[in-house]
Parts: structure tokens; sequence; C-alpha cells
């Protein structure tokens, strides 16, 4: 066994109704003029509404300019607006993408100098903000990791900026807060979690810790996604993919995604094609290659996902796994090609030379990629 770290948010909060603790929380936190960080989605379907009638007693600005796949401009312009009123705290109501803006905008300080010059590992050296998660969506799980992704607009990429600062104060995770997410998001950010949980358990930085979070993540989420998108207000199955969605940020927090992540950051990048759809149309592929070099731990999470393998052997598992992979994604219509995206193949070789390049994520993945085998993953996923 290696020496492993285990981090998360320093509070956490679950259960249907756990967003009427909001306001307990932000005087905990010495919070007096709480700033919340938003997007339109949100605030038009009437979501945000559920948080601030909790917070009567507070004079509060709002940012709700957060768009899908952010770039570097959102988060100067949010800490703009912020640093100009007398806020105090953050909140952050909305998925991953708000979440992780109203983490830079807790971190960042024109003193440090260009926003830029914090993408990487441990840049940080400070947080003096408070800051709360109350995500609604249950996919990204933002709300416990140490990392925020950020569109990089020049080198049409993603990059990433990973801190333990980052980390929220406190995450409130209420089931009810994504009962108004659109079919598509669930389906996107659900299969988003899923990727999380399998990544995290095949990681080569994997713990008996992560993995038993992973597990369980996976076995609710492979069972509760279907009925979340085909019945939005089936309450069982929303808590189901919150309490999925928080143990698999939990777990790939920790111990780290891999080769799906990389493939996917590109075409976020270059394309504009969401985290959570890039992520469902590279899995099965990934997996498939990835299966020769863990081929036993296909066994577990085909129990987890309810298969019936009985005596079968592991490499019949893994085929299972995959199968139920491609099966859940037409389920939940997301696209099965980069072709019905519109995605010109002879885009393939600069996508697959941008994704080596981020060995952060590649190191976790446990089988190694060259330059070679990538373009294959993404020419199968074509």
């Amino acid at each position: 066994m290696q020496i492993s770290h285990f981090k998360s948010a320093h509070k956490i909060i679950t259960g249907y109704g756990a967003v009427s603790q909001i306001k307990e929380q932000i005087t905990h936190l010495g919070i007096s003029q709480p700033f919340i960080i938003t997007d339109q989605g949100v605030v038009q379907s009437g979501t945000l509404k559920t948080v601030t009638k909790f917070l009567s007693d507070f004079k509060f600005g709002i940012y709700d300019k957060v768009k899908p796949e952010p770039e570097p401009d959102v988060v100067l312009d949010c800490r703009h607006q912020f640093s100009s009123g007398d806020y105090d705290g953050i909140i952050a109501v909305g998925g991953g993408s708000v979440i992780d803006i109203a983490k830079c905008v807790a971190v960042y300080d024109e003193k440090l100098g260009p926003l830029e010059n914090l993408f990487g590992e441990n840049t940080i050296t400070a947080r003096s903000i408070p800051l709360i998660a109350l995500p609604t969506t249950a996919g990204t799980g933002s709300e416990v990791t140490n990392i925020a992704i950020l569109s990089d607009t020049s080198a049409q990429v993603k990059k990433g900026i990973v801190s333990d600062f980052l980390l929220p104060d406190i995450a409130i995770i209420a089931p009810e807060m994504t009962i108004y997410c659109p079919p598509s998001v669930t389906a996107a950010s659900g299969v988003d979690a899923l990727v999380h949980a399998i990544e995290a358990y095949l990681s080569n930085f994997s713990s008996p810790i992560t993995d038993a979070l992973a597990i369980k993540a996976m076995e609710l989420i492979s069972l509760a996604l279907p009925k979340a998108y085909c019945k939005p207000d089936n309450m069982q199955a929303r808590e189901d993919m919150s309490t999925g969605s928080l143990l698999a940020g939990m777990a790939f927090g920790n111990a780290g995604v891999g080769a799906v992540h990389a493939l996917a950051y590109p075409l976020g990048g270059r394309f504009h094609i969401s985290h959570g759809v890039s992520n469902a149309l590279l899995l099965p592929h990934v997996m498939e290659y990835n299966k020769v070099a863990c081929l036993e731990k296909f066994t577990p999470i085909a129990k987890a996902f309810g298969l019936p393998i009985e005596q079968k052997s592991h490499q019949y598992s893994a085929d299972c796994v995959i199968e139920f992979l491609h099966q859940l994604c037409h389920d939940v219509n997301i696209p099965r090609s980069l072709q019905k995206l519109d995605i010109p193949q002879d885009a393939i070789p600069e996508l697959a030379r941008e994704a080596i390049k981020v060995e952060r994520l590649l190191r976790n993945n446990p089988r190694k990629l060259t330059l070679v085998e990538i373009e294959s993953i993404y020419q199968a996923a074509y």
C-alpha cells in the first residue's frame, strides 16, 4: 500500500431540505454580506429563490453571468464585482462551471499577477474569503474537490488550477436543488459523475478509501440516472444521484481521473463540447483500451452495475461493463460519436497532440498512452 492523503470540503451537509441550513452556515463562517455566484439557467428556473428565501436577514449581491465551459475573463469580471462591494463571503449556486468560477474568485487577487499564473498545481498560497458551494447538478463533484477548470481560449484547451485552498469551507448537497435541471444536463452531468467514479477506481493512485466511495457511487448512479432522466421529479432518484455524485467527487478528488478526462479536455477547449458529453462519448472507448491493464477490476464494477456475471471471467465482466456503458449513454440520448457532434475527422491528430500534453491526468491512467494510441481512441469514437 502506498501512503495516501484524503481531502474534501471542510464540512459536508447532505439530504433533502439541506438548503435550509444555509443561513446557519453563513453565520457560522462569520459572513455578513454574501456574494452569490450563479448563472442565468439557475436564475430563470427559479432554483436560486430556493436559496435566497433563507437570506432575508442579509444584504447580498448576485453575479449571474457564468456560462458553460467558462473562460478566464469571467473570473476577472466576477472578481471585480466582488471587490467593488463590501462582500465578505462567496456562495456558489450552480453546476461545475459556477462552482469552479467561485473557487477561482475566492483565491484570485490582481496582486498575484495574471490569472494564467495560477494554472497548474499548488500555485496558490492562501485564501481568506469564506466559500460555500451548493450544487444544482448531480455530476461534477466540484463542491468537494481541490481543482477548478477553465477554458484557455488562446490555446483552445481546458486547463486546471489545483490547490487545497480551492476546497470549499462548506458543501451543501440538497437534491431538491437539482429538480429543475434540464434532462440533457441531468444526462451529461450524471454520466460525468459515473466517469469520475470509474476513473478514480481504476486510477494508479486509488486507495481502499477512494475505492469504497467509487464503487458505491457507481452502484447509485447506474441505477438512478435513467430514472432521474426519464422522470425529473423522482426525488429518490434525485437524492441517489446527488449522493452518487458527491461520493464520486470525493473519490476522484483524491485518486484523480485519467485518460477519459485528458482526451475530453481538447474537445471542450476547441469545439466547446460540454464536459459531460465529451466524457460520456469517450468513456467506453477508453475503457476498452484500459481493460487489459486492470482486467480484474472490471468484475467489481460489473457487480456495482448489477450485471449478471455470476462466475464468469474478468474478461467477460469487462465486455459486459463496456456494453452497459454504451447502452446507458444511448438510453439518456448522449451522442455516440464525434461525427454526430460535427467534429471533422481531420481534427483528430491535433486533438491527440493536445491530449497527450495533459500529463497531470494521464499519469493516473492504468495504461500508458502514446500519441498513436490516443489517435486510435479518437478514431474509435468517431
